[in-house]
């Protein structure tokens, strides 16, 4: 199949787009169809729910799962063919999560970030091509280029990661009293390497097909990662392994089954040798796990629970439902309500087995401290996340995620002392499939709500939408009212949890949120409804102190740029009647744009398109043709 590649990226980048690559790309571009078929289904489901206003269901048993020849009930036995989990996978106690490159940034530097990770003692690291990684420009090919050089052990990573080794030592001695690096060579071996690819609702920005639609950028992050990869990684003894994001149903886990095997026929690999993890961040998908796990059949070696993204699924998914609403962010833990049975499903999932007796991995959620602030701030955040850790080892979870590399020494040592390489096969009850646990998946409890969770959820997502903009998808915030106070840690924060502040926004004016204190500052009291006039008022103080920080915080180029097309987005989202699919959508549509009069008008189009057409604007809006390569 014809493909287009823009602004002579080809001749800029033939490292990635090798003739290999490209080969596969053209065999796999008829999967778009299917990609933006699915897309397509998904979103009228959700249009459905929201006019007709309709919960979720679980599948009737007696259906086949759409895409394959599996019978639901068949999936919930277990009577299906899944994986033998590889030897690299079989100890993940700690997983690093981010990108494998830097907004504009040469090499030299932007590979650091690959470094870090490969020295940091992680058992397994995410490089991340999905909501950690900055689209601005070239970086997900950047992010390409990157891994490819690591994977390959080029002199250009070798010296990055020599000079990296020596860094890392300098922050650990003081902090940990010794160093973490002491065979820098050899500890390059030691993490498993994994990239997660962007989901089936995203599309590249660089190549269309051969009618000029853009290709989904699930069939090109993991066509590039593996086709470029492959044999290094087979060389060295690694499995190739994936991270699918945003799945909601088994039907589309079924799509990236037959793309995936698509790719491995293509390349001359049997069917099964990718390995994927699945992260359950969707309401729909805690519905169908044993469907996915069988729609994923070889593939499929385990599910992460992640926490933002599933917040936001939830939210959205309830959005017709006026008496659905969320507390105050802070609130809403792994231990609340909708959070705790969904986690208990995933576990449950994890552990029944197939018609082999195979069982599969659980990987814990994210940890977002950063150790950096304040000698009491660092105890009291680190404290917390050994307890986090704590929690999820004794509920099951095999290991959990990182997102900084600092992380590691500090949270690693709860599964070290248990000794476990992993806990496959412990026993939990089977999944059942009633109303009561259907009602649990979106059970919402008592909590606070109010005016300081309001600021927070204001300030980050303005913040996070600013970073965004500059090519930071992933980015350590906090509320503007904490800048400077070194007791309060930055949290790394990346798409998902720019995403969830919003939404929470849109609940609250648009359902009436009751505010659960009082708060002196706004002459607010208990009781008082949260309206679109009181989101305004605190919107407005918000932007004004990112305004007047320094740009330690707020880069003061962006003031002028980036920040006020965040706020436009911000306001646009909250307040429209019609709640937007993706935050991220509306981003998008701005990558590299730095003109508000140009930003008013896109995010206009795309919100009439929306409403008018019921379908969402996610190609590159930029995108100039050059010649198709054939």
């Amino acid at each position: 199949m014809t493909l287009t590649i823009r602004d002579n990226l080809k001749e800029t980048y033939p490292d990635v787009y090798t003739a290999e690559a490209l080969a596969a790309l053209s065999a796999l571009a008829p999967f778009n169809q299917r990609i933006k078929t699915a897309m397509a289904e998904r979103l009228k489901r959700r249009t459905d729910r929201q006019q007709h206003q309709n919960r979720i269901t679980f599948l009737d048993p007696e259906s086949l799962i759409p895409g394959t020849g599996v019978k639901v009930q068949d999936a919930r036995d277990g009577n299906f063919e899944g994986s033998v989990i590889p030897a690299d996978l079989q100890r993940q106690w700690i997983q690093g999560t981010g990108p494998a490159a830097k907004p504009n940034a040469p090499v030299e530097n932007s590979i650091r970030n690959v470094a870090y990770a490969l020295l940091s003692g992680a058992d397994g690291w995410m490089f991340d091509g999905e909501d950690a990684l900055g689209q601005i420009t070239t970086m997900s090919l950047d992010n390409q280029r990157n891994l490819k050089l690591a994977i390959h052990k080029d002199p250009v990573f070798l010296n990055v990661a020599e000079q990296v080794a020596q860094e890392m030592n300098r922050w650990s001695k003081p902090f940990l009293g010794r160093d973490i690096v002491t065979d820098w060579e050899n500890q390059l071996n030691f993490t498993t390497k994994i990239f997660r690819a962007r989901g089936l609702h995203l599309d590249d920005r660089h190549i269309r097909d051969a009618d000029g639609t853009a290709l989904a950028a699930s069939i090109v992050d993991a066509t590039l990662y593996v086709v470029n990869n492959y044999q290094a990684l087979q060389k060295a003894g690694s499995s190739i392994v994936l991270y699918l994001p945003k799945i909601q149903t088994a039907g589309e886990a079924a799509v990236w089954n037959d793309l995936l095997n698509a790719l491995e026929s293509q390349i001359g690999l049997s069917a099964g040798t990718i390995k994927v993890y699945m992260l359950v961040e969707q309401l729909e998908a805690t519905h169908q796990l044993m469907e996915i796990r069988a729609a994923l059949g070889r593939h499929f070696v385990g599910y992460n629970t992640g926490r933002w993204d599933y917040i936001n699924s939830v939210s959205d998914a309830m959005a017709w439902d006026k008496s659905f609403i969320n507390p105050n962010i802070e609130a809403i833990t792994m231990t609340y309500g909708y959070m705790r049975n969904y986690e208990d499903r995933v576990r449950r999932a994890v552990n029944t087995p197939d018609r082999n007796g195979h069982f599969a991995l659980w990987q814990g959620g994210m940890e977002p401290n950063i150790p950096v602030g304040s000698e009491a701030g660092v105890s009291a955040s680190m404290q917390k996340a050994v307890a986090g850790a704590e929690r999820e080892q004794r509920e099951g979870a095999s290991g959990k995620w990182v997102a900084h590399w600092k992380m590691v020494h500090i949270v690693r040592p709860v599964w070290e002392k248990v000794g476990k390489a992993n806990q496959l096969g412990r026993e939990f009850p089977r999944l059942t499939y009633t109303q009561s646990d259907a009602d649990g998946l979106i059970l919402i409890e008592p909590a606070p709500t109010d005016i300081r969770g309001a600021r927070n959820l204001v300030s980050v997502a303005l913040q996070y939408g600013n970073a965004f903009g500059q090519g930071m998808q992933a980015a350590a915030l906090k509320p503007a009212d904490f800048f400077g106070n070194d007791d309060i840690l930055y949290l790394m924060e990346d798409m998902a949890t720019g995403e969830i502040r919003l939404s929470i926004l849109w609940e609250w004016i648009h359902k009436g949120a009751v505010l659960t204190e009082d708060d002196p500052e706004t002459s607010t009291k208990a009781g008082t409804v949260f309206s679109p006039e009181l989101y305004q008022k605190l919107v407005s103080e918000e932007y004004e102190k990112l305004l007047k920080a320094a740009s330690k915080d707020v880069y003061e180029s962006s003031k002028t740029t980036t920040l006020p097309i965040a706020l436009e987005i911000a306001n646009v989202y909250t307040l429209s009647d019609v709640k937007p699919p993706w935050f991220i959508d509306l981003l998008n549509i701005n990558l590299n744009n730095l003109d508000l009069d140009v930003a008013k008008k896109r995010i206009q189009l795309y919100m009439n398109t929306l409403a008018e057409d019921g379908k969402r604007i996610t190609e590159n809006l930029d995108f100039v043709a050059t010649s198709p390569y054939v």
